[in-house]
């Protein structure tokens, strides 16, 4: 099997709110990288919508397609999290998270009725936003002194690589993902310069 370099996903976070008898749907689609930053989006939310019913979402992230997850938040069982989810695989996307906000209207819609408002707030998300490709990543702990510092950071932007942190005092550090494509040779020229650690990080896997 070919291995993938590249995945699919959102360029910016994205809102969408579909209303039936009564009841609001506001979807909220975020990129994401992890699962703490699931667990974050969802408690911001938590917060402003306080009165909300329901704060139902779905996610995926990696390519390998093993972490993903759907809550249905109180609404009957498949009736919220899986038609979610099934929004973001039928675009292709992942490291994607969508939360859909619930504010009961009076009426109950049953199940189909709410499969169909879940599906539909997150569709709605999702084609309103602009999707970009982006490099798989592995995450990288480096540490060097200030004097190599413009040697690391040029060859970071040679490489395409992302820096999550960076912390440029007198002893610096950087967390960078570096493109699985050009991690090798990347991770060789680091180890050139003079005093530099590197360290895969356990926090981006």
């Amino acid at each position: 099997m070919e291995e993938v370099f590249k995945y699919k996903t959102i360029a910016i976070p994205s809102t969408a709110e579909f209303k039936d008898r009564g009841s609001k749907f506001l979807a909220y689609a975020y990129p994401i990288l992890s699962v703490q930053d699931v667990k974050e989006k969802i408690q911001a939310l938590k917060k402003e919508h306080p009165k909300a019913v329901h704060h139902c979402f779905a996610y995926r992230i990696g390519i390998d397609g093993k972490q993903f997850r759907a809550s249905d938040d109180g609404e009957p069982s498949g009736s919220a999290g899986k038609p979610i989810l099934g929004q973001i695989d039928s675009v292709g996307l992942t490291n994607v998270l969508v939360i859909v906000v619930r504010y009961w209207g009076g009426s109950l819609l049953g199940v189909p009725g709410l499969i169909n408002a879940y599906k539909t707030a997150t569709a709605d998300a999702l084609n309103g936003v602009a999707l970009t490709e982006k490099w798989v990543e592995e995450m990288y702990e480096i540490s060097f002194d200030y004097p190599v510092m413009g040697e690391v950071l040029y060859l970071l932007k040679q490489c395409e690589a992302s820096i999550y942190k960076q912390d440029l005092q007198l002893f610096c550090s950087i967390m960078a993902g570096i493109p699985k494509k050009y991690a090798e040779s990347c991770l060789q020229k680091l180890s050139e310069i003079r005093g530099v650690k590197v360290e895969r990080s356990k926090s981006g896997d």
